[in-house]
């Protein structure tokens, strides 16, 4: 079975595989019905200068058990810095 940081490297390994774009950091996690994980990838989607004006988005993917991607979508975007209200 693998273990909730295998499923995030390959969770990265696959949105940047697909988008050609580089991961910021891994900000969800969780374990599917099915054995597989839910993971939830923060990516640098457009870069500018300064780096605070950065575009971000949050990539959904679900990986199996064995670490193959069985679906992935991008939930959302936004600049770099911006809070989140609950």
């Amino acid at each position: 079975m693998m273990s909730a940081s295998q499923a995030a490297e390959r969770a990265v390994a696959h949105v940047t595989a697909l988008t050609g774009r580089s991961a910021e950091s891994v900000v969800g996690l969780e374990r599917a019905d099915d054995g597989g994980w839910r993971v939830r990838v923060e990516v640098v989607e457009t870069h500018r200068i300064p780096d605070s004006a950065d575009i971000l988005a949050v990539y959904d993917t679900e990986v199996d058990a064995d670490g193959d991607l069985v679906a992935y979508r991008r939930a959302r975007r936004y600049p770099r810095g911006r809070v989140e209200r609950d």
